[in-house]
């Protein structure tokens, strides 16, 4: 067993359902609920076990760091945040300028408990023709969950409640945030 197999399985109780189809190798990954830092080693462990690369984006003065180098080595791609550019846009440029990337994107925006996503995910799916692949991080089951890909329509508010049955009964590792 590996070493990130064995803290995530044996020292931290967790387990994965579901899996990443390898076939696909664009995708927007939703992961929900984003409600403590505590996400993010759950999906470093996650993405190392699974053996599937993951990517993200952040602003690009983190990559001009000194730590520039781990930001890049962890999936990150650096996006312009101050421009007045779409965001939307320059990420789907991202998927158009790569042979791989799933892009993990937190769709509430923020790790506080929000009434109503932020539909950028969705529009970032729809305008590069990719699937969305939704991860749940369900702190009272301890479990990954990991769907199939799904394909968006165009109807936003037909296609999110797709995902709400999907995310349904999760809870994040601050329950009063989900």
């Amino acid at each position: 067993m590996g070493l990130a197999k064995c803290i995530f399985q044996s020292l931290l109780g967790w387990s994965i359902e579901g899996e990443f189809d390898k076939k696909v190798r664009k995708t927007v990954v939703t992961v929900s609920p984003h409600t403590s830092w505590h996400d993010f080693y759950i999906g470093a462990l996650t993405r190392k076990i699974v053996n599937v690369p993951i990517h993200y984006v952040a602003k690009k003065e983190l990559f001009d760091s000194p730590f520039g180098w781990y930001f890049k080595w962890m999936g990150g791609e650096p996006i312009e945040r101050a421009s007045k550019q779409n965001k939307v846009e320059q990420i789907v440029e991202l998927f158009n300028s790569k042979e791989e990337f799933r892009l993990a994107i937190a769709p509430e925006g923020t790790r506080k408990k929000v009434d109503r996503w932020k539909s950028g995910f969705y529009y970032i799916a729809h305008q590069a023709n990719v699937p969305i692949t939704a991860v749940a991080f369900d702190y009272s089951t301890k479990t990954v969950k990991i769907s199939e890909p799904f394909y968006t329509t165009g109807n936003y508010e037909k296609d999110l409640q797709n995902f709400q049955r999907f995310y349904s009964g999760v809870v994040g590792k601050i329950p009063e945030y989900t």
